[in-house]
This record gives structure tokens, C-alpha cells and sequence, in this order.
């Protein structure tokens, strides 16, 4: 079955440090990375989403309840959106970014990001009409089945993931390379992630 492993918003703002920092956040980076140093031939492409905000209204917030309202991160051309150093990004094939003006929790919400070889540079004007979705992506590279990793596994992989199943996608979460927001949230997102058809992975040969 053709493959694809989607990594879910590695950034600098979700690892400690950052405006929106994950416990373990840094950790889960490295161990990505070297799950793609052994792994990286079990898939066909290898897709890394990006927070990408520019202006995501209520998304932000000087005063968030940390459910549906936040601190300001991954601002696009910001420290804080790069991808955090312990990701080695050389197996990544396609970037995509979402969320400019909105939410944006799952990586299906996302545009590619062509025009750079790195998560980081303006887009030229031009781009725009090679830019296209997850979904689409995924298509024209005849994928059948995805796994998800990455930050935070109580939302963007959460809702990354519920969207691959939507799409037909046969998907897995590979749970050793999360980390949640908080310990509940995210042992109710990985009941809910069973419950939505996702195989979640808990140990990782």
C-alpha cells in the first residue's frame, strides 16, 4: 500500500522556549528525526504542515482559554514558525502551510509551499497557482494510506488525522511521536481518534 508520513507542525512556537510551548515538544522533533533516518523508505512522500498566521482573528488572544483561543504563534516569517532544529527536515518532499487567516488545525486545510526548499521565505506573487492541498497532493502521488506524528496530538494531529480518514485515507498516529497540550486532552483525543477509525500505533517497533 502506497504511504505517506505527514508531520504535523514541528515548530519552534510548540517546543519549549516557544510562545505555545508543548512538554516535550523538543523531544518528540529528534525522535521524528530518527524515525525518518530508519524509516524514511516506507513511504513514497513525506508532507511537513506549518502553522502559517498572519492575521487568524480570534485564533489569538492577549487573554486565551487555551481551547479555542490562543497566544500569538507561528507568526509567517517569524523564529517562532521555523521548524525547530531537532527536525531534520532532509526527507521532508513537500512543505504546506495553513492557517493565515484562520485556525487552521489540520494540515488538510493546508497549500503546498513549492517556490521553497526550506519552511522559511515570502512566497513570490507567481506561486500561488502551484500551491495546492494535502488532499490533492496526496492524490496525485497515488497515496493510499497516511501516518501522522507531530505537535500537538490533542489538536492539529488530532484533526489532521480525523480529516485523512474523511478523505479515505487509511490512517495511522504514531503515538510515541506526539506529545499533547495537556495529559487529558490528550488521552481524550486519542479515544476519539479510535472512535473516528484511526489505528493508534503505541509502540513503535
Amino acid at each position: 500500500m502506497r504511504t505517506a508520513l505527514i508531520i504535523v507542525d514541528v515548530q519552534n512556537d510548540f517546543c519549549e522556549g516557544g510562545s505555545l510551548a508543548v512538554t516535550g515538544g523538543a523531544a518528540v522533533a529528534a525522535q521524528i528525526s530518527e524515525f525518518l533516518e530508519d524509516h524514511h523508505t516506507d513511504y513514497q512522500v513525506v508532507a511537513a504542515t506549518q502553522d502559517w498566521h498572519i492575521d487568524p482573528g480570534s485564533h489569538f488572544s492577549d487573554d486565551p482559554d487555551f481551547v479555542s483561543s490562543w497566544p500569538v504563534h507561528c507568526v509567517a516569517e517569524t523564529e517562532g514558525a521555523e521548524t525547530h532544529s531537532n527536525f531534520d527536515t532532509d526527507y521532508v518532499t513537500e512543505f504546506f502551510r495553513k492557517g493565515a487567516y484562520d485556525a487552521a488545525y489540520s494540515g488538510f486545510e493546508g497549500l503546498s509551499a513549492p517556490d521553497v526548499d526550506v519552511p522559511m521565505g515570502e512566497d513570490p506573487e507567481d506561486a500561488d497557482e502551484e500551491r495546492i492541498s494535502l488532499d490533492d497532493w496526496l492524490q496525485e502521488h497515488d497515496i493510499e494510506a497516511v501516518d501522522v506524528v507531530g505537535l500537538a496530538l490533542d489538536y492539529c494531529v488530532q484533526a489532521t488525522a480525523k480529516d485523512a480518514v474523511d478523505a479515505g485515507y487509511e490512517t495511522r498516529v504514531l503515538l510515541p511521536l506526539t506529545a499533547p497540550v495537556a495529559k487529558e486532552s490528550g488521552e481524550g483525543a486519542t479515544a476519539e481518534l479510535a472512535d473516528a477509525g484511526v489505528a493508534v500505533v503505541e509502540h513503535l517497533d
